[in-house]
């Protein structure tokens, strides 16, 4: 070790009785060093201070047992799998451990000569009792007794290492190196916010005298874990309202201007959003704001006033898409608003050919066109701005990270930046993957609209459905049916939805007028299909997912999702949203059988609730933040010990002690918080993420 090193950085193998083979298997677990181990958290506990007689234990309970094997045997069962299967006594009574197709337990069985543990949950069997696949270790002689009278950690595993290996290197280092750790955290906050010191809470998290102990070491745990992160992206936030942007010069009587712009009146939310958005545009420093709004809310309207804003104070604005339809529906709706008052609106894609491309930038260069609609077309070499003030994503979730900080640098004078979503986040994912923003909410959608009506139909059902969307063709209004992606091919779902297009225009529905719209047509194609579609030149449309987020057909107030179980919560309601954009009642009918809990409990919400919020929360709890921010690319909030649904209560404490914290030291310079600075600065947050995500 060199002199300079911290003991808690030192390389794991030095640990007493770990050595160079051991380090090579807790590497695979991201432990490297002392202070590692100390922070390889158990994923659970086993109360042995509590331990049942076999003879006492009942079907249902998650035990640990102790005893000795009276049998084992391996055999095949008549579908081939291996089962092995061990009895075990400790003279009270017999429970036998099963395990399937796991040969290599019975070779480790064979050796045992004196007692294990086995813990698992206790199964009713056709005479007695079993614990399928326990998790077991061997209690070898002379180990300390004191492992079987209190709570014992299970540490997460790689392939090759064993529980009590873990479990004595960490014992050895809480014995040598716990006086090692100086606490980041001030006396003053422990007493603001009744945590206990993190030499203690270290020990009780991984020797917990009581489960209250251990509770209490845990939350100080997950409260320095979410802090860190809080505080950087508060840093940030505060950082980037000092900054110097553009002061736009915006007059109040623009407010009569943008009532102006749309033949209905804006709702509450609406005139709020736009207020903080004025507000924003208004301050010398640029604007990072998250637009928040369900399917159907009224971004688009936010976003037009902001563009007008900043065209009227003399800039140009660009908003940028992730797809081409939604980009082109964007231009459609933008164009008819800005029209009208000699506003001149460019479309950049990367369908268009040399001349419409060049017209195009050439608008957008010189000034002439000062509204600018694309998709990742804009941010190409070639695509220049005469005065980009205001630059706005939508979906931004769907593009990456330098994507989104190029589309900010097109602009020489620091633009306001504008994101948007439509797909809901809970307030726990916003706080922990957006609190660099500042967060607006469109919690109000426009009078008029009705709750779509949803319903849940079995395959067995189709015929019928199929008959209620004719009722509703007959009426002079349009329908949708949707196929999943049903592979990872391309081809495979695009073979789904023309299967699904031949069957209803040859065989169900062949005196209508039927269409087909997936991701592999060709641009002009897929125009042609969505023209004929808001034309009402077409009764049904085809389509796989490509119509998910911004087609806008008020006509269509039918939508059939086949195979519905397919789909996660956050895209059903996302297709749910291209119907109801008008004043009649609409209808979504998801046609799908559900094999899982999982699955009805989607299925079950979205017939339950419209409400895009609720249905976030819900796919937070069945899903986990793993998957539901999987493709928001949010940067790494590696959590070693938190929980984003458990601990959601603990994210806003940290937010609010972070607040708090950086009104008293804003840059974390007085001495007490040095510890507090130095933490931030090792677990830094993307900056080219806080710049622009």
């Amino acid at each position: 070790m060199t002199p300079d090193r911290h003991p808690l950085d030192r390389d794991v193998q030095f640990v007493k009785g770990v050595g160079p083979r051991l380090a090579e298997l807790f590497a695979k677990l991201g432990v490297q060093t002392v202070r590692d181990l100390f922070y390889h958290f158990p994923r659970r506990y086993e109360d042995r201070s509590q331990f049942p007689p076999i003879g006492s234990v009942r079907p249902g309970q998650w035990v640990t047992v102790r005893g000795r094997l009276l049998e084992l045997d391996s055999r095949p069962s008549r579908g081939g799998m291996a089962i092995t299967k061990a009895t075990l006594t400790d003279g009270t009574g017999i429970v036998s451990l099963v395990w399937f197709n796991q040969p290599w337990v019975r070779r480790a069985l064979t050796k045992v000569e004196g007692e294990i543990l086995a813990y698992g949950q206790v199964k009713e069997a056709n005479w007695g009792i079993e614990i399928h696949a326990p998790e077991w270790e061997l209690v070898e002689e002379g180990e300390d007794s004191d492992q079987f009278g209190r709570i014992i950690p299970v540490y997460p595993l790689a392939e090759g290492l064993q529980q009590r290996w873990v479990r004595r290197a960490i014992e050895t280092v809480l014995a040598n190196d716990l006086d090692h750790f100086v606490d980041p955290l001030t006396p003053a906050i422990l007493k603001r916010q009744m945590l206990r010191p993190l030499r203690w809470s270290l020990r009780q998290i991984h020797r917990p005298e009581s489960e209250e102990f251990r509770l209490q070491a845990r939350e100080r745990l997950v409260f320095e874990e979410f802090l860190y992160p809080q505080i950087a992206m508060q840093m940030k936030r505060l950082e980037s309202h000092r900054e110097t942007g553009i002061a736009f010069g915006i007059p109040e009587a623009l407010w009569d201007e943008i009532a102006g712009l749309f033949p209905f009146e804006l709702t509450r939310a609406q005139r709020r959003v736009v207020g903080e958005v004025l507000a924003d545009m208004r301050r010398p420093h640029p604007m990072n704001r998250l637009i928040q709004g369900d399917v159907g809310s009224g971004k688009t309207a936010v976003a037009a006033a902001a563009i007008l804003a900043a065209v009227r104070s003399g800039y140009q604005a660009a908003l940028m898409a992730p797809t081409e339809i939604l980009a082109e529906q964007h231009y459609i709706n933008l164009h008819r608003v800005f029209e009208p008052i000699g506003l001149q609106v460019a479309l950049v894609v990367g369908k268009q050919n040399s001349r419409q491309r060049k017209a195009a930038l050439g608008a957008v260069g010189s000034g002439q066109a000062p509204i600018a609609i694309g998709t990742h077309a804009l941010i190409q070499e070639g695509v220049e701005f005469h005065r980009l003030g205001l630059a706005i994503v939508d979906e931004q979730h769907r593009f990456g990270v330098m994507q989104r900080l190029a589309l900010r640098q097109k602009g020489d004078l620091n633009p306001d930046v504008l994101v948007m979503t439509a797909t809901p986040i809970p307030r726990t994912l916003t706080l922990a993957f957006y609190g660099h923003l500042d967060v607006s909410v469109i919690d109000e959608l426009p009078p008029g609209r009705q709750a779509i009506k949803t319903y849940w139909k079995l395959p067995y059902e189709r015929a019928k459905v199929y008959e209620g969307v004719r009722k509703v063709i007959a009426e002079g209004k349009q329908a949708y049916f949707v196929c999943p992606m049903i592979s990872e091919s391309e081809k495979m779902q695009t073979q789904a939805a023309e299967d699904l297009y031949y069957r209803l225009s040859t065989e169900v529905y062949p005196d209508l007028r039927v269409g087909l719209l997936h991701g592999q047509m060709k641009p002009d194609a897929k125009e042609d299909v969505m023209l004929k579609f808001r034309a009402g030149e077409l009764d049904v449309l085809v389509s796989t997912v490509v119509i998910e987020v911004g087609v806008d057909v008020p006509n269509a107030i039918a939508m059939v999702i086949e195979d519905a179980n397919r789909f996660g919560l956050a895209q059903l309601h996302q297709l749910r949203g291209r119907v109801g954009r008008g004043s009649d009642q609409s209808y979504c009918v998801l046609v799908a059988e559900a094999k899982t809990e999982e699955a009805r409990a989607r299925l079950e919400t979205m017939v339950a609730t419209t409400d895009g919020f609720k249905i976030a929360e819900q796919d937070l709890r069945l899903r986990g933040p793993g998957q539901l921010m999987g493709t928001m690319q949010h940067g790494n909030l590696d959590l070693k010990i938190a929980d984003l649904v458990k601990d959601a209560r603990m994210i806003e404490v940290a937010r609010d002690c972070s607040e708090w914290l950086l009104q008293i030291d804003l840059h974390l310079q007085l001495p007490e918080h040095q510890g507090i600075l130095s933490q931030v600065q090792e677990h830094p947050v993307d900056k080219t993420l806080l710049t622009v995500s």
